[in-house]
């Protein structure tokens, strides 16, 4: 009868060819094109964004609207008092486009975001390209190395965010206030910057890491029934945290490009009462 010495360990290898050496893929044919219709929405994001982080321009309606572009708030920079839309406080030394030094917190958020590796992995590095594929390296070495390890920064990015999330709500409410037209009312702008501020706050409480901090490291709800009430509360958002990533991800743009169309005179923000 063998004996526990005469057993030897199984050897595990990370990484390789998944499913076998002359297998590239053992799903049906049709299963790349989530793939690359992922593909397709980031690049587009990402060019957009960029395009628009470096107009510096056309972010602001002012006058007869409220109307500030999510890619430049909170905007603090002598671009913003010449545009009207200057908070408080005004970075005299910065020069360049505000959206440049404003992105760089939500850009974070989204890139370390736990969805959104798994989106980007797949559909850009091919690292596998879906469950069952072949992976597309001969290496598996996690997110221990740079600059992967670099995603372990996603909590701290979530606390962030939080702020920017109160900011854009903040935007949203003076969106109600119609200086052309006097007092307070609504206007189809307002909406978007409404729809775009709780888009944004739906998927960060939907985070994972929002789930973990309101229920996590706790051993008997019992005696946390705070947390426990959280966590109740998150956990059915975090269940949907793929839709509300996408849903905020094309809400911010549209409400940037909205934004845009107004300022540079291509029609006016209509009131709808």
């Amino acid at each position: 009868m063998p004996t526990l010495e005469d057993l030897k360990p199984v050897p595990v290898t990370l990484g390789g060819t998944r499913g076998g050496p002359d297998v590239r893929t053992l799903r049906p044919a049709g299963w790349g094109m989530s793939k690359w219709v992922t593909f397709g929405v980031l690049t587009s994001f990402v060019v957009y964004t960029t395009w628009a982080a470096f107009q510096n321009g056309n972010f602001y309606v002012g006058g007869t609207r409220d109307l500030l572009s999510p890619f430049y708030s909170p905007c603090l920079t002598q671009t913003c008092v010449a545009a009207g839309a200057s908070g408080r406080f005004v970075l005299h030394w910065w020069s360049l486009s505000p959206a440049i030094g404003i992105l760089v917190v939500p850009g974070g958020f989204r890139v370390t975001c736990y969805y959104y590796r798994k989106a980007y992995y797949r559909s850009f590095w091919q690292s596998p390209p879906a469950c069952g594929v072949s992976d597309g390296h001969a290496r598996y070495t996690g997110e221990t190395r740079f600059p992967l390890v670099l995603q372990n920064l996603h909590r701290y990015f979530w606390y962030l965010a939080l702020i920017f999330n109160v900011v854009l709500t903040i935007d949203a409410v003076l969106a109600f206030r119609l200086p052309g037209d006097g007092g307070i009312g609504v206007s189809v702008g307002s909406l978007v910057l409404v729809a775009n501020a709780g888009f944004l706050w739906l998927y960060s409480l939907s985070c994972h890491f929002c789930r973990h901090a309101c229920g996590g490291h706790v051993n008997e709800f019992s005696k946390h029934p705070i947390r426990y009430r959280l966590w109740k509360l998150t956990t059915p958002l975090n269940a949907r945290h793929m839709q509300f990533a996408w849903a905020s991800l094309i809400m911010v743009a549209l409400a940037d490009a909205y934004v845009r169309m107004v300022a540079s005179g291509w029609f006016t923000d209509p009131k709808i009462f």
